[in-house]
This record gives C-alpha cells, sequence and structure tokens, in this order.
C-alpha cells in the first residue's frame, strides 16, 4: 500500500502539521484521530490494515490528520472560551490547509469524506455540518456530539455554539440546510456494548431527521464496545459496502 508522510508549519495553528496519505486514487477519506492522538493513530490500532483491501483497489485515497484536543477540548486547564478559539483555528486549518492539500493530491476538486472515531467522531460531523460546500459526507463511528460535555462550566459563546452539532444544527437554514439534504453519505454509526453511548447518536439522528437531512443511524450489537476491534471493522464493512 502506497504511504506518504507530509506536513508542514499551519498558519492557521502556528505550529507543525504532520499528514499521512494512503493509497494512490479513489475518493478522499479524511481521518480525524481520538482523544489526544495523532495522524499515525489509525495505522497503528490495525485500521489501515482492515481497509487496505479497498485502499490497494483504488477505492479511497485516505489522508490522516493530527489533533489539537489536548489543547482545546481535552485541556482542564483551559477556560473554555480558548477551547473554542482552539476548536476555531482547527477549522481554519481544516479548510485553508487540508482541504486545499487534499485537492491538490487527488488533482481536482472532489467532496470529501470525513470518518472518525470516539471524539474523531465529533470533528468529522461538526466539519460537514459547518462546511458542506467542502464536504460531501461522513464516517461518524461511536461519537458524542454536545461538545459541552468536555468542559465543567456553564461557558457559552458563539465558538462554543457554532463547533455544537447539538446547538446549531436545529437552526440550520439557506443554502448549507439544501447542501446536507442532498448528502448521500452521512452515516452515524454506534455500537451497544461496553462503554458506548447510542444515545447520543440518536440524538443527533433525531435532530438530523427534523431537518429532513438524509442520513443512515446504524446501531450494531450490545457486544460491540467502545474499542478498536469495533471500529476496525466497521471502517472495513463501510469501505467495502457502503462506497
Amino acid at each position: 500500500m502506497q504511504r506518504f508522510i507530509d506536513g508542514w508549519h499551519s498558519p492557521s495553528l502556528n505550529k507543525w502539521m504532520e499528514i499521512v496519505t494512503y493509497g494512490h486514487y479513489g475518493f478522499p477519506l479524511l481521518l480525524f484521530p481520538t482523544a489526544a492522538a495523532d495522524y499515525l493513530e489509525y495505522e497503528r490500532f490495525y485500521v489501515l490494515d482492515a481497509i487496505q483491501g479497498s485502499i490497494e483497489a483504488g477505492k479511497a485515497k485516505v489522508f490522516s490528520i493530527n489533533s489539537i484536543n489536548r489543547e482545546s477540548w481535552l485541556n482542564d486547564d483551559l477556560h473554555p472560551k480558548y477551547k473554542a478559539l482552539r476548536q476555531v483555528q482547527y477549522n481554519n486549518y481544516i479548510a485553508n490547509e487540508v482541504v486545499p492539500y487534499i485537492w491538490n493530491s487527488c488533482q481536482g476538486r472532489f467532496g470529501v469524506i470525513t470518518a472518525g472515531a470516539s471524539l474523531g467522531a465529533f470533528h468529522c460531523v461538526n466539519q460537514l455540518f459547518r462546511r458542506p460546500d467542502l464536504f460531501a459526507g461522513c464516517i461518524s463511528m461511536s461519537g458524542a456530539y454536545d461538545i459541552r460535555g468536555y468542559y465543567n462550566s456553564d461557558y457559552y459563546d458563539d465558538n462554543v455554539y457554532f463547533n455544537n452539532p447539538v446547538d446549531y444544527l436545529p437552526n440550520i437554514e439557506g443554502w448549507e440546510l439544501e447542501a446536507l439534504r442532498h448528502k448521500e453519505h452521512i452515516h452515524i454509526v454506534t455500537g451497544q456494548g461496553s462503554y458506548e453511548n447510542p444515545g447520543a447518536s440518536r440524538r443527533l439522528s433525531g435532530i438530523l431527521a427534523q431537518k429532513g437531512i438524509p442520513h443512515e443511524l446504524d446501531l450494531w450489537g450490545y457486544d460491540m464496545p467502545h474499542d478498536w476491534p469495533t471500529w476496525r471493522e466497521m471502517m472495513r464493512v463501510y469501505l467495502h459496502v457502503k462506497f
């Protein structure tokens, strides 16, 4: 499997950010790490092995990036105002740096499919719902979609609101809503085993249904815990069957 590591100093984040590309052809798939992990996490936990067949067959060209969660939502010493500001900077990094990099790698303007597990699932839906002009869909696995659960405070501002899908989605209108209503690949997937939170996926699905946004809510079994074997199998099935 073709593999290429790259990186640059991000002006949006003012730090060096790596990116790894797997494969040579296919629709672009952007992976967001879980929790405080890095751009090689999905490789270390054998997700790339699980989807290698789809990559080598030219079905998908996969890109994986670093998170900034340790500098934002998972930093207990940081006031929520600055957690949200760092998220805004990350959004700018994705939209203004990562997406053009992907387009250049794929030699064309393609709609990117986002994917992620756990906290990465929040990022993958947040990027899609905020910028449906840039992203074509998502594979969101075992997520929680109320970002206020990541800080113990009543603090709230526009940056929190516009990065909290359960808050801004019910009010989305205009071209953004119409764009989301034309997406064919919004997949909200969760297990129901240990440490999973299927209620969070049901809540997000309910909001999408109320807005008339087509999507799939896919509840896997009670034998599927919040862990890497679940996410490896989900990614394998979705790339093999759904795309």
